[in-house]
């Protein structure tokens, strides 16, 4: 049963801190804003910041379910609607398996502290985290040498037509969201979740510390 408990935790519960930083970098408005002015949207699109922004909040609210393509249509081309029901259909299974790692997160915790199996769960949590240190850790190193190679392999792997290749000359969708913006969000996603990583690691080296004090005498704090 313990070795159940160390899985569910080292799989799930960084798993929905990975999911909850995509959503929370997905739909930052302020982030989306600085990095239109950081790469000179209005420039490039012909629209003032007022517009982009106009345009950002229709399309938060159809990712996040609250209005259909219709919504879309003024701004974008049939090519980038059909894409971004796709990406649509990736942020619900997101959303879907997000909510779903942190219920199964939640129920392991609480049978861990009702079978009191804390301090032998809490050193297998610590060793078992290293695994996604040293995942995220490389993806990150291999990013950082050719982020657009392994972007592709990205698109390649989740979307089963090659309706993301847009023209930077005629699409707005990519005109607004250039490389350099997907480059910022990934390295805001990798440092929320390994600070995440960090302070699970902290708490179960301090639960498994201090269930070997405790072991037959009084601790004094």
């Amino acid at each position: 049963m313990r070795k159940v408990f160390i899985i569910l935790l080292t799989i799930f519960l960084p798993l929905y801190l990975l999911l909850k930083g995509v959503e929370i970098n997905a739909f930052n408005k302020k982030f989306y804003l600085k990095s239109y002015e950081r790469y000179r949207i209005p420039e490039i699109t012909g629209k003032t910041l007022r517009e982009l922004d106009g345009i950002t909040d229709e399309f938060f609210k159809y990712l996040k379910g609250k209005s259909n393509e219709e919504v879309l249509k003024p701004f974008f081309n049939e090519k980038e609607i059909v894409h971004m029901e796709d990406v649509n259909f990736l942020f619900k299974y997101g959303i879907v398996l997000k909510r779903i790692s942190f219920i199964l997160s939640l129920l392991t915790i609480i049978t861990i502290f009702y079978y009191d199996e804390v301090q032998r769960v809490s050193r297998g949590v610590f060793y078992g985290n290293f695994i996604w240190w040293s995942l995220i850790l490389v993806l990150f190193i291999l990013s950082s040498i050719d982020f657009n190679k392994y972007f592709t392999y990205f698109h390649r792997i989740f979307f089963n037509n090659d309706l993301w290749l847009l023209d930077p000359e005629t699409d707005l969708l990519i005109q607004m969201l250039p490389e350099g913006f997907f480059i910022d969000i990934f390295k805001r996603i990798v440092l929320f979740f390994l600070s995440m990583l960090a302070i699970i690691q902290m708490t179960s080296y301090i639960l498994m510390k201090k269930g070997k004090d405790s072991g037959g005498r009084i601790i004094n704090f």
